[in-house]
């Protein structure tokens, strides 16, 4: 026990005087002109990233080396001079060039093996956003200077320091920020237990200390709501059919109204499963064990599992990983993975 209380006691001191970069979500109550704007800037990065792509992926084919985004960027300043392209100096030029850099180290992640084959955007199923100058980017209490866009309300000040990674995007509903700001961590008293965690289905985690984190797709609230989603499916459904002409389905106003509110619903649902494990790992962090373990997951292998596989994706068992171990990092805990 004393030697697991030293260990703590040096993992705090190792920590007191160093920073860490943490993210933070405002959201944004632009006008209706900066809204289109807005828009025009994530329409943009999409196409920048398509096209990118299917740059890329016309080279692989031909057997052709990787093309940097530094050639791919001055390939696009060369197009942005025909007239047919003449739109894309409507918006921020670091946009286009962020969304092929993104699209760049997506390309590198597949040649390492650690991600899939970068995929086109879709207009309908990709997240709308994009990405802005963090120099560009300037603060005044409540409001915040978007290039090309202007100043822009925000539902809470943003304190005026170094920005990382800025990006806009859109949820379905309302347009957030989301910045990088570097804070110093806490100096926190760590104990001298080692906590364990053993996660799954039944319950989201149970820890050795007894606690158990419930899993919150079982509660009345979330069952209510995907009730109501499954009936808002169905008449969607049922509405395509109606208007089918030929092989050609028409989506009437109708059915834009009833899509809007199943959007609503997935966007509330994702809302009270991400509030549920930040409360959950919170107050697992919050009990200031010197160490936590977690045992390693294959969510990749379990998910091929037909049986549990939508049990285990409403979980969101990478997200609770990922909340532990940059919460650790905050307060100076060390985090292991066990087989």
């Amino acid at each position: 026990m004393k030697v697991d209380s030293i260990r703590g006691t040096v993992q705090t001191l190792k920590n007191l005087k160093k920073k860490m970069v943490l993210a933070k979500k405002v959201r944004l109550i632009p006008t209706k002109e900066q809204e289109t704007q807005l828009w025009k800037s994530v329409g943009t990065a999409r196409w920048a990233y398509n096209w990118a792509l299917s740059k890329q992926d016309e080279n692989y084919k031909s057997g052709g080396k990787f093309i940097s985004d530094a050639m791919l960027r001055k390939e696009l300043t060369t197009l942005k001079k025909n007239e047919e392209f003449s739109w894309l100096y409507e918006v921020s030029n670091n946009i286009t060039k962020q969304a092929i850099k993104d699209l760049c180290n997506a390309y590198k992640n597949f040649f390492k093996g650690l991600a899939d084959k970068p995929r086109f955007k879709s207009k309908r199923k990709s997240k709308p956003s994009f990405y802005n100058d963090n120099v560009k980017l300037k603060v005044k209490g409540n409001i915040i200077l978007v290039e090309k866009v202007g100043w822009i309300k925000t539902s809470e000040n943003i304190p005026d320091e170094k920005f990382y990674n800025p990006r806009i995007s859109h949820d379905g509903k309302y347009g957030y920020l989301s910045v990088g700001i570097e804070e110093s961590k806490p100096i926190v008293e760590l104990t001298d237990v080692s906590l364990g965690i053993d996660v799954g289905i039944k319950e989201l985690a149970v820890c050795s200390d007894g606690t158990k984190k419930k899993n919150i797709n079982k509660t009345s609230t979330v069952r209510r709501a995907e009730k109501r989603l499954r009936r808002l499916q169905r008449r969607v459904s049922h509405k395509y059919e109606m208007n089918k002409e030929g092989n050609r389905f028409v989506k009437t106003s109708n059915i834009i109204k009833i899509e809007k509110k199943v959007q609503h619903l997935h966007r509330r649902l994702t809302n009270i499963r991400l509030n549920h494990l930040h409360q959950s790992t919170s107050e697992i962090v919050r009990t200031k064990p010197y160490r936590i373990v977690m045992e390693t997951l294959n969510i990749k292998k379990m998910m091929k599992n037909k049986h549990l596989s939508k049990a285990i994706a409403k979980q969101c068992l990478c997200k609770f990983k990922r909340q532990i171990q940059y919460k650790c990092e905050k307060y100076g805990i060390e985090f292991v993975e066990a087989d």
